[in-house]
């Protein structure tokens, strides 16, 4: 059943959107044309799934690069302060046992990778609920190109404040688009990241306030999210909708 919204249950208390459009815009904000967002990517948001993929993608961020020196490490003599037997002491080995002050740390941290692997499948599902929130809370925006004439930070923000975007941005350029204007004028704003299309990742869209996709990278990746989706998912949904 449909509401009001041209959205539909799914019997678990979520809300599924048909098929939708978006206004494309160029820089300046003016309509162009429009977009069509398919259900099944702009659909249902799995927030744990969300969660999973950000813990996941921060944990390969950390560096691990912490370290402790043990006994074979730290600075030191190794040479036996006394004889074993005969002098009422207890005995020593060497002034880095980690029993003694400056000696050796026993059992700590050593450089390590945190990364683990996450299920492709997954990290799709989490980039379809990411696209689904940013266009819940109207904050995705699409434009024509990022076309630009000459290669300025000042003419990039002027054209971020005319799409009215929030304090920070996250830009989003087709895969093999080659638009060397648009990398360096945006790489010296504060706030404002570039990603190619099939590097976005649910953290970037949840970290920053507004997403803006050329038309190109938003189709491409659209049509690549829908051929991810499993197919009993997608021989319900079309169950229901008959």
């Amino acid at each position: 059943m449909k509401n009001r919204d041209g959205e539909r249950g799914t019997g678990n208390g979520k809300r599924v959107r048909d098929m939708a459009t978006i206004d494309v815009v160029n820089l300046s904000g003016e309509k162009v044309g429009t977009l069509e967002l398919a259900g099944e990517v702009f659909g249902a948001v799995n927030e744990d799934l969300l969660w999973e993929a950000v813990k996941a993608y921060r944990a390969a961020q950390h560096a691990g690069t912490h370290a402790t020196k043990n006994r074979k490490l730290v600075s030191g003599s190794g040479k036996k302060l006394w004889r074993q037997k005969g002098t009422g002491r207890a005995r020593i080995g060497s002034v880095r046992s980690p029993l003694w002050r400056h000696g050796g740390t026993v059992h700590g941290p050593q450089p390590r990778s945190y990364a683990y692997d996450f299920p492709r499948k997954k990290l799709l599902g989490a980039l379809r609920s990411a696209l689904a929130v940013k266009l819940n809370e109207g904050k995705l925006t699409v434009v024509e190109n990022f076309t630009l004439g000459e290669i300025k930070s000042k003419g990039l923000r002027k054209a971020l404040d005319a799409l009215k975007v929030g304090k920070t941005a996250l830009l989003v350029e087709a895969s093999k688009a080659d638009n060397r204007n648009l990398e360096l004028s945006s790489r010296n704003l504060a706030g404002v990241e570039l990603v190619r299309g099939h590097e976005v990742h649910p953290y970037h869209l949840l970290r920053y306030d507004s997403a803006v996709f050329s038309r190109l990278a938003l189709e491409r990746l659209q049509d690549s999210l829908k051929a991810s989706v499993p197919k009993r998912n997608h021989a319900g949904r079309t169950a229901e909708v008959a």
